[in-house]
């Protein structure tokens, strides 16, 4: 009888111990300002959290950039066998039958043997064929850093390679399930969650829509002519519209405050210079005007949000440009004090 009262009594006990951690838990949560980061895939999520890792937090250190070097060569491997594979579907050929061969063994090549084959990499993105093909990357699937992998490659295998903030930037990791990342900032603690875009990831951003301050939207603003990774028949920018006009409409946040950014506006405002808003909006009659074509997205953005009294910001971004991601985070913190002050009643 003895044995079993005090099995019970550490049943008990250990019931009791397990409430108390959740409490403890779910306090310290509370006192964090819970930020969540949607928007469609490739549409720069990622990169805001690796900036916040710069900016508010101590950085990466010196095994995480050595880490990232083996993801830098698969990122270039690929994107020139996207741009290969390419070719054939646009009819595109090579300058010379070497240069051929030489996308022919690098489609079979293993991102591992990159000191082996890095060379040819550099031959090819130099044919007329290549660059042909990369002149309409809109019409196929490419990292936006693909130029930017190319022309850096020879600092890429020094031997003594280390790779820096841009480096770091520019190394595209797609996003799966979810991420948190926790800092603080002019004494305010947040945490972070950045989920996957892609469509089938989706999904899973229920179990965040607990208590959330505020969501920051990723939008990109050069996609207007490209379609989605995961279905090549839909419009990157439609999907981005159709899903912010679910997420700011949704009862999850009816009372959350919302901050746009229209995200890599460096590479609209060199897009909209050759191809017209009017490719993806027949009603737009702005022109190749950075100005004009920024403003119509915007409104484009904002017409969708039913709810007057929601505090929805805009912001247009460059998510690799760290000055610039500054200060639109800046615009993160006030809605959170402007969220606090209504919370207390004062306006």
């Amino acid at each position: 009888m003895g044995k079993l009262l005090s099995k019970k009594k550490k049943k008990e006990s250990s019931n009791s111990n397990k409430i108390d951690e959740k409490m403890k838990k779910e306090e310290q949560e509370k006192q964090f300002a819970k930020l969540l980061l949607l928007g469609a895939g490739e549409s720069g999520k990622s990169t805001v959290v690796k900036q916040m890792k710069i900016i508010h937090k101590e950085g990466f250190n010196e095994n995480e950039r050595k880490e990232v070097v083996e993801q830098m060569f698969v990122n270039t491997h690929l994107c020139m066998t996207n741009i290969i594979k390419a070719m054939e579907k646009l009819g595109i050929d090579f300058e010379t039958e070497k240069n051929r061969d030489l996308a022919v063994e690098l489609i079979n090549a293993h991102p591992k043997e990159f000191l082996d084959f890095y060379e040819k990499i550099k031959t090819l993105w130099k044919d007329g064929g290549i660059q042909d093909a990369y002149s309409r990357r809109n019409e196929f699937q490419l990292f936006d850093a693909a130029e930017f992998y190319f022309t850096n490659i020879d600092r890429f295998v020094e031997e003594e390679f280390t790779p820096n903030d841009e480096d770091i930037l520019n190394t595209r990791v797609r996003t799966t399930g979810i991420i948190e990342t926790k800092f603080e900032y002019e004494g305010i603690k947040f945490s972070l969650f950045d989920v996957g875009g892609q469509r089938n990831e989706r999904k899973k951003w229920i179990h965040c829509f607990s208590g959330v301050t505020v969501v920051i939207f990723c939008a990109s603003l050069s996609e207007y002519d490209q379609s989605l990774f995961e279905d090549s028949t839909k419009n990157r920018m439609t999907e981005a519209l159709m899903l912010f006009e679910e997420i700011c409409n949704s009862r999850w946040f009816t009372d959350t405050s919302i901050c746009l950014f229209l995200n890599k506006a460096d590479l609209f405002r060199k897009k909209i210079k050759t191809v017209d808003l009017n490719v993806c909006f027949k009603d737009y009659e702005g022109g190749c005007d950075f100005d004009n074509a920024s403003e119509y997205l915007q409104e484009k953005f904002l017409s969708l949000n039913r709810n007057p009294d929601k505090d929805v910001t805009v912001h247009f971004t460059c998510a690799t440009d760290t000055e610039n991601m500054q200060q639109a985070f800046d615009s993160v913190k006030d809605a959170i004090l402007r969220r606090n002050v209504k919370d207390v009643g004062m306006i």
